[in-house]
């Protein structure tokens, strides 16, 4: 009788190349050869939903990792060399950030429980900030990718009181640490080779690396480096109260950058038009009369040259002028109110996160080892209290355009009606002395002619003011804001002290806010990168181990199934890795022990597993017999702390593969010492290396029609995910069975032939529940391009012959 209860199956369109279970639910994530991420229920392997690649974020992903509660998923992209963080209960990209180099492998921790009344210290800012404004769904292409970011969800990354770390693996020693998932808190230098996968200790102590490097007969290597990490582990509560800070920052930032995004996309090139045809009337008239002459005029004796009312009456038209008055309306009002509820909002945020920070920093016993600097600290509050003047600024310029504009369009269009005698409405008739003048200042302000400024721009006029703010460019403005008569300008010229002192900040009159908000970023940026540089730099190499040479039989192999696997045992405090030597001992298994802590001694090392021993089921002779056979072990993972689930294929006539068991009890109960021989890689020396046999139980179920080569499990679950030579067909169960007379008939059931079971699957994906509790209906967003059962099938049963 099967010792485990195979819950699901299926056949699957395209190549899965990653893997991953929730820590916290019966999910599991898979990435395929197609760019799509898959999130499919344990029960009858039932999908969830599916993300669809896209140009924005990329289509090859390398890796995938859970935050430890099962909240986010983490997966990266070969392709942009991006890392994205998406919400699992509505499958929306919540945040992403660049890469040097392409992720490899990636692991997301959650440190142990800390005491420390700086660390349980709750974050104050909801009691002194405002919640943050949502962004109007209705901009934005950017904001459409990440649900409109609101501002919630983004905080939500934070997550927990309690520090997690999302680390990062890739080519050419690349290794980094990101706190919550978001802020950089480490930049690794020294590490040598491609890594494969990597473990940081849940008491961040040490840092596991597995990487393949070139040896010096230009062999692919696979050797074993571990990190000390312990300027983390003894600055722990500091380490946790300062990325808050940083992931607080880095979320803001984003959401000032999305907000802006949504001014750009407020403001509207119809608001041009304006400038543009006065550009094209100048070049066509034949008078020598200047632009403002003419409305001049036309304003004071209500006369116009031909050129003019051709202009007014043939190209510009009532209809147009009404529609113009009406965009720049509705588009001033819209900055207008972005400015005021998100950007000052989002800069006073940032102001009191970063005020925080410089206090942090002047406890310079806790804080400096880590890297913090008081005077990056107060530049980055400078640049943020620029970008809140020119955002201030460029209110002010709203609010005088719009008074402007509102005149002199009312002007203009009464003189256009009288020009076709139509009918003036009474209200719109009166103009007053002081409406006259009013509208006299802002033609001959904003009408004269400007060589230079067709130089630049190709027109000569700048009668919109407001877009000149938006532009994402170095030059200056077109036509900054007067400061004639500001006497709190006048008195700080003339004011040596003060035109100097630090309490002020710069105001840049001369360049836009996209300008000033790259120098707030950068100012920013380079305040955060500094701790990940000092703490990248602490951590030093304690131990390389160089462990095998890559087999030839394995290059074709996804990386990411590839073996060694690593695990950190809580308890024990110790890293685990598991691996074979296929070259060198087909048959045998092996396992690497090192203590989180550098300077911790622990006995028994190395221990390998003896896998040409058979398996052993006591309760059944005739069984029993058919189980003696020689095995290789074709993929191992850590169930937990105890066990070992594996993969093992008949080494000899027999072909069969098997699911097992391994307790790792009877495997560690070995005395005999391994003593290294630094001089020499690990294959090199197996002979030296305690043996020990295996005997399994009742613990194993062959996996019949199925060619199996790789596995995935969750011990807190009790499930394993098990997966085909040819990366398609999968394989559900659950591992620890309580009642199994129930699971002798489910097993049969679930053994269906697989075009039944993938007729099944394809009726139950037309109603796929989501990952709320309550089971409503999900989304199935895949495209039209997946094969056929039928091809599905058959091609299963190539692979099986």
């Amino acid at each position: 009788m099967p010792a485990f209860r195979q819950v699901g199956e299926k056949q699957v369109p395209n190549p899965v190349l990653c893997m991953a279970w929730s820590p916290k639910r019966d999910l599991i994530a898979l990435a395929n050869t197609a760019g799509e991420l898959l999130l499919h229920r344990l029960a009858s392997f039932q999908r969830v939903w599916t993300l669809l690649p896209c140009e924005y974020t990329g289509k090859e992903i390398t890796a995938l990792a859970w935050r430890p509660d099962g909240k986010i998923l983490a997966f990266s992209l070969g392709d942009t060399k991006q890392v994205v963080l998406c919400c699992i209960e509505k499958a929306e990209f919540l945040h992403t950030f660049p890469v040097q180099n392409p992720v490899t492998c990636m692991h997301w921790m959650e440190v142990m429980e800390e005491s420390s009344p700086l660390y349980n210290s709750e974050d104050e800012s909801k009691l002194f900030l405002p919640k943050l404004p949502t962004l109007p769904k209705s901009y934005s292409t950017a904001s459409k990718i990440f649900s409109e970011e609101k501002s919630d969800e983004i905080m939500n990354l934070l997550g927990d009181v309690r520090l997690n770390i999302l680390a990062l693996g890739g080519d050419a020693g690349f290794v980094e640490l990101y706190a919550y998932g978001m802020y950089k808190i480490a930049t690794l230098t020294g590490v040598s080779g491609t890594c494969r996968s990597l473990s940081l200790s849940n008491d961040l102590k040490s840092l596991s690396v597995i990487t393949e490097a070139r040896s010096a007969d230009n062999n692919p290597e696979i050797c074993y480096i571990q990190l000390d990490t312990g300027l983390l582990s003894d600055c722990l509560p500091e380490v946790t109260r300062m990325a808050r800070k940083f992931t607080h920052i880095s979320a803001l930032l984003q959401y000032l950058h999305l907000s802006l995004t949504c001014m750009c996309e407020a403001w509207e090139d119809i608001l041009m038009q304006m400038d543009l045809r006065l550009t094209k009337f100048v070049q066509e008239k034949n008078t020598s009369t200047q632009v403002q002459d003419e409305f001049l005029e036309l304003l004071l004796w209500g006369q116009s040259s031909p050129e003019l009312q051709a202009l007014l009456m043939n190209q510009l038209t009532v209809k147009g002028l009404k529609k113009l008055g009406q965009s720049m309306e509705s588009s001033y009002s819209s900055i207008q109110k972005l400015v005021i509820s998100h950007l000052q909002s989002g800069s006073e945020a940032l102001l009191y996160h970063l005020s925080e920070l410089k206090g942090m920093s002047l406890w310079k016993q806790k804080f400096e080892p880590l890297g913090l600097d008081s005077a990056a600290i107060e530049g980055a509050i400078t640049a943020v209290g620029s970008f809140s003047l020119k955002a201030n600024e460029l209110l002010q310029v709203i609010d005088k355009s719009m008074k402007n504009f509102k005149a002199f369009f009312r002007w203009l269009y009464v003189a256009m009606l009288r020009m076709c005698e139509e009918h003036v409405p009474p209200e719109l008739n009166k103009m007053t002395q002081k409406d006259i003048a009013f509208v006299a200042d802002f033609l001959s302000e904003h009408f004269s002619e400007n060589e230079e400024l067709f130089d630049r721009k190709g027109k000569y006029f700048n009668v919109e003011r407001v877009g000149q703010y938006l532009k994402d460019e170095d030059e200056d403005l077109v036509s900054p804001p007067s400061t004639k008569g500001n006497q709190w300008l006048k008195f700080l010229q003339e004011s040596k002290d003060l035109k100097e002192s630090p309490l002020l900040f710069p105001s840049y009159p001369q360049k836009s806010l996209h300008f000033v908000k790259r120098i707030m970023e950068s100012v920013i940026e380079q305040c955060l990168q500094k701790p990940a540089e000092v703490i990248g730099k602490s951590i030093k190499q304690v131990v390389f181990l160089p462990l095998y040479t890559v087999p030839e039989s394995s290059e074709n192999t996804p990386r990411l199934f590839e073996l060694p696997s690593l695990w950190n045992d809580k308890k024990g405090k110790m890293h685990y890795v598991v691996f074979c030597m296929p070259e060198v001992t087909p048959c045998g298994l092996y396992l690497l022990r090192k203590g989180t802590d550098p300077n911790r001694h622990i006995p028994n090392s190395v221990i390998s597993i003896d896998l040409s021993h058979h398996l052993d089921n006591a309760e059944d002779e005739a069984a029993a017999a058919q189980s003696h056979y020689v095995y290789k072990c074709l993929d191992a993972r850590f169930y937990d702390d105890e066990m070992l689930t594996v993969v093992l294929e008949g080494a000899e006539d027999n072909r069969k593969r098997v699911l097992a068991q391994l307790p790792l009890a009877s495997v560690l109960s070995c005395e005999t010492e391994f003593k290294w021989e630094p001089n020499l890689r690990l294959d090199q020396q197996t002979s030296a290396i305690p043996c020990q046999g295996l005997v399994l139980g009742n613990q194993w179920r062959e996996l019949e029609n199925m060619k199996a080569q790789f596995v995935a499990v969750n011990g807190v679950r009790k499930v394993a995910c098990v997966l085909s030579t040819n990366l398609r067909h999968i394989r559900v169960f659950e591992m620890d069975v309580e009642d199994e007379d129930d699971e002798g008939v489910d097993s049969q059931n679930a053994s269906a032939d697989c075009d039944g079971l993938e007729t099944t699957m394809s009726s139950q994906g037309q109603g796929e529940e989501t990952v709320e509790a309550d089971g409503d209906a999900g989304e199935d967003r895949v495209d039209g391009s997946q094969k056929t059962e039928e091809q599905l099938v058959s091609e299963e049963a190539l692979e099986v012959s």
